[in-house]
């Protein structure tokens, strides 16, 4: 496919073009992967590296106590990995109203009892055995490194951090690890994680085993101990991640492939299906008309997401039912063209987070996202090894339903890597972070390069809306007024917010050029972030 290259959105960043490339929201972690393909890594060597360094860089939204999900294309066919955490042996419904009160219908959002397994760690042991060339310990190198020698805080980053201090600020081990100088660091200034060096140093000597069962994991269990937690060594030795077959959906002559469920990735194929009812290149890409179809598209997913998804065990209907044609021909026959409206779920049944993403000139290409969940996830940071854990069990349910915590389930997961192909044969790895904005980013920037033939780097710059609830979305300021206008006009109650950061979303792209040879590939970054694609 041939793309106009012609951006015509404010950024700061232009398309990078190279046979190798990492793509990632921080540069020392971009430069990490390319120092390990320099060395003669693949590119599961290099996401590897880059994850390690972005939990130390961008802890606001990662941390080795993070999950994690991977697509892959290994240059004959795509695998998934679902690397997200289940709950402590000790969770049941009960346990949560005993603590926290019988009016109590989720997890908390912080401290210890919203802390699964951690399952990052697991993704990286994980990819590196069945794809990787390199020693597992020499990815880590890059990431002690920047640990013990610490890296000037970049702005975005640092603003994320401050924001969260007086919420996070009393949360065990948060100030001891965060706020060196009693206060989030500046921007510019120096932040070293002696700790996190010491745990990557650990899970590098044992391949991970120090963290799943071994003396990390045992530090984790006296940390929640003494914090009221009640996850144990023995959650964290259980755990295996899980290799699973992508799901996908045809969208232009292209398949957009997803993680299946817990995963929220379904949402972006349902809402695609959807829009495959419309012809929406007839329609001006920034207008009225294309961003109203896309919306509604998305209200309809996510009502029958939120209603039926969860661990895929769990859930009364399948994926293949929420994803027929004829089902999803239906749906899209609610929309009414002139009006927004608020849709409930329908019946299908018949009779948040770093992105990162790398490719390599022998046509590895790699969809990695990891995250803390809710910006430093639990707050809660175990001091000795550095362990900053995630949050992941505030997306369980306390009340009867597909999503309701038991011991040793997965709750429902926000995070999603995505892989676009085309006749079988790879074209993008990318994704787009940021809590329920994923799914909505997704379908954005995808038919913003199948129906309207932008770059890579334009579909990312360009401006997005989030839905978020009822007839409510944000747009971002840079939308076009007359735009915003119409959309009121048909009934969206739209906010217009200038902080890109927290409301849109951040992506990473790599789009293959060349076939059946790989001759190279077009990257992008997002402004959003402190990011940065680089290749050689």
């Amino acid at each position: 496919m041939h793309f106009d290259f012609h951006n015509p959105y404010p950024t700061t960043r232009i398309p990078v073009f190279a046979r190798n490339v990492v793509s990632t929201s921080h540069p020392l972690a971009a430069q990490a992967g390319l120092r390990i393909l320099w060395k003669g890594g693949n590119a599961v060597d290099a996401a590897i590296a880059a994850a390690a360094v972005m939990t130390v860089c961008e802890p606001v939204s990662n941390g080795l106590g993070s999950d994690a999900f991977a697509i892959l294309w290994d240059g004959k066919e795509l695998h998934g990995l679902n690397a997200s955490g289940r709950a402590p042996a000790s969770w049941t419904p009960d346990y949560f109203r005993r603590k926290h009160g019988d009016g109590a219908t989720t997890p908390p959002k912080r401290g210890f009892d919203s802390v699964t397994v951690p399952g990052a760690v697991a993704s990286w042991m994980a990819l590196s055995e069945r794809f990787g060339k390199l020693p597992f310990a020499d990815l880590l190198e890059p990431a002690i490194d920047i640990a013990e020698r610490g890296y000037l805080l970049p702005v975005v980053v640092q603003q994320k951090w401050e924001a969260a201090v007086p919420e996070l600020g009393q949360q065990p081990g948060f100030a001891q690890a965060f706020l060196p100088r009693g206060r989030a660091p500046r921007v510019g200034e120096l932040f070293q994680f002696q700790a996190a060096a010491k745990g990557l140093r650990r899970i590098a000597e044992t391949k991970g085993a120090a963290f799943y069962g071994g003396e990390i994991a045992q530090a984790v269990e006296r940390f929640a101990r003494d914090n009221g937690g009640s996850i144990t060594a023995a959650d964290f030795a259980a755990f295996k991640p899980e290799w699973v077959t992508p799901i996908s959906k045809n969208y232009r002559g292209h398949t957009l492939h997803e993680i299946p469920p817990n995963g929220q990735g379904i949402a972006a194929l349902i809402a695609l299906g959807i829009l495959d009812q419309f012809d929406l290149a007839s329609l001006p890409v920034d207008g009225p008309e294309s961003q109203h179809l896309q919306i509604e598209a998305m209200k309809l997913a996510f009502a029958d997401v939120y209603e039926h998804c969860a661990e895929l065990e769990s859930m009364q209907v399948t994926p293949a039912q929420l994803l027929d044609d004829g089902y999803l021909a239906s749906r899209a026959r609610l929309i009414d063209r002139k009006k927004a409206q608020d849709f409930r779920a329908g019946n299908p049944v018949k009779g948040g987070t770093i992105y990162l993403t790398a490719a390599d000139e022998n046509g590895m290409m790699v969809s990695f996202i990891q995250s803390n969940y809710m910006g430093f996830g639990s707050g809660c940071v175990e001091p000795t090894f550095g362990i900053s854990l995630q949050n992941r069990g505030h997306g369980f349910s306390l009340r009867p339903g597909p999503n309701v915590v038991a011991p040793g389930k997965r709750p429902f997961h926000t995070i999603i890597p995505a892989f676009l192909t085309q006749d079988g044969q790879p074209v993008m790895s990318f994704g787009v972070m940021g809590g329920n904005m994923q799914p909505q980013g997704h379908l954005q920037t995808v038919v913003r390069m199948l129906d309207y033939k932008q770059g890579p780097q334009a579909a990312c710059d360009a401006p997005r809306w989030r839905f978020n609830r009822g007839l409510e979305i944000n747009v971002e300021q840079q939308m076009n007024q007359d735009t915003v206008r119409e959309l009121q006009a048909r009934g969206h109650v739209v906010e217009v917010i200038n902080d890109n950061y927290q409301d849109f979303g951040a992506g990473q792209f790599i789009w293959r050029a060349g076939e059946p040879k790989v001759e190279g590939y077009v990257a992008a970054s997002d402004s959003r972030r402190d990011g940065l694609a680089a290749g050689f």
